[in-house]
């Protein structure tokens, strides 16, 4: 950066798993066959909800947004850390360590909030089945896509602008894989209280309280499948539930207990292994579970293979 912007860095070192030399090459194959995964995994939700009109409904438009989102979230972090495995450069540019950071910022915020719109949509299909159809329009979906977007884009631009208009002239280094909040906060060289109290805010008000209403939504859910008299019912309802509910525990879980680790050298080892799970490994399993645990998509996908059976012969 310009001197005039206050900042003497121009590159930054991610240290990631450099300490793992052994390891690096059978991490480098597991992260490569995950985002490989993760990438076809999405795919194939997205273009199977875009092609099939029996999954053209509010559930599987948020599941669209939410497999467009994973891609964005992982292709943000896997590249940069497959590259850095391989390579004893582990260098990063100041602008692209912002980059990185707006974008991880805006997908993971946009995610939270997505996730609790996915809820509230649970919760309206089986609380009040009746007027579902009224509720959850498109014009209702589309809204709360777009607003889960557009905070995303307001507290990922806005976050790092903030951080990265900061003076940097002390130390370049990160023990991290990618330039995150607070690894990146604490090269800052004056003092960042502010930036530290506007972190936790938008911690509580975005990663927390979607958490709490998510949980609200599924006890209000679960009251109402119980006191159901048939079985059948119940089980269907719980399965139309129950992938949405494993997602939120796999990203939600890891989230948490990265963020409420104590600073030490310990933690910011568990706080690698802990992001690798919510930046690679979740992405992954998220497909995987949509498509396992639900018959609409299976049968979507089925009915996808033989028209191209069809078509070629």
């Amino acid at each position: 950066m310009k001197k005039d912007n206050h900042s003497c860095l121009t590159e930054i070192v991610l240290l990631g798993f450099s300490d793992f030399k052994t390891l690096r090459e059978i991490l480098f194959c597991l992260v490569l066959m995950f985002y490989v995964m993760a990438l076809m995994g999405n795919s194939l939700i997205l273009i199977l909800t875009s092609l099939s009109p029996t999954l053209h409904t509010p559930m599987y438009f948020f599941l669209w947004n939410l497999s467009f989102l994973e891609v964005g979230y992982t292709s943000t972090i896997s590249p940069k850390m497959l590259m850095n495995l391989l390579s004893d450069n582990q260098n990063i540019s100041f602008w692209g360590c912002g980059t990185q950071l707006c974008f991880f910022l805006l997908f993971g915020t946009t995610e939270c909030c997505l996730l609790c719109a996915m809820a509230y949509d649970r919760y309206v299909a089986i609380c009040k089945p009746l007027q579902y159809p009224y509720i959850m329009n498109f014009r209702e979906c589309a809204n709360l896509a777009a607003a889960s977007w557009a905070i995303g884009i307001l507290v990922g631009v806005g976050q790092s602008i903030s951080i990265f208009t900061l003076p940097f002239c002390g130390s370049n280094r990160i023990s991290h894989f990618l330039c995150d909040l607070m690894p990146v906060l604490r090269l800052a060289s004056t003092n960042t209280y502010k930036n530290e109290v506007a972190i936790a805010t938008l911690t509580v008000v975005f990663v927390l309280v979607p958490l709490l209403l998510i949980l609200f939504s599924y006890i209000l859910i679960i009251s109402t499948i119980l006191m159901r008299p048939v079985a059948k019912n119940r089980h269907k309802a719980f399965s139309t539930c129950s992938s949405h509910l494993i997602v939120v525990f796999l990203y939600y879980g890891t989230i948490t207990a990265t963020y409420i680790h104590p600073n030490s050298e310990y933690s910011m080892d568990s706080h690698r292994m802990l992001a690798l799970l919510y930046t690679v490994v979740t992405p992954t399993l998220n497909p995987i579970i949509y498509t396992l645990r639900n018959k609409e998509i299976k049968t979507a996908f089925k009915k996808s293979i033989a028209r191209k059976w069809v078509f070629f012969r």
